[in-house]
């Protein structure tokens, strides 16, 4: 039967191991967030066009700039193409 202090040894070395975990999550940097993926160059001269592929990732005109998709595991690019122009 565990004496009560091996209890208190437990309860204490529980203790430190909870805040050494929340003095490192505050001395620690945080990661950054990535910055917004820019417009590849293929379709910058063509700003009618809204939605376009390279067959892996689909990239979006969305007020903010650019969004896109992620690819997927074993993708392989393609040459860009137009799916969507403005106005279609």
């Amino acid at each position: 039967m565990p004496s009560r202090r091996d209890d208190l040894i437990g309860f204490a070395l529980a203790l430190l191991l909870v805040l050494g975990t929340v003095a490192l999550a505050h001395l620690l940097p945080t990661a950054t967030t990535p910055a917004a993926p820019s417009t590849p160059a293929a379709f910058e001269g063509e700003p009618t066009c809204t939605e376009w592929t390279d067959g892996c990732i689909v990239y979006q005109r969305a007020d903010g700039g650019v969004a896109c998709s992620t690819p997927g595991i074993a993708c392989v690019p393609r040459e860009q193409q137009c799916l969507r122009r403005e106005g279609a």
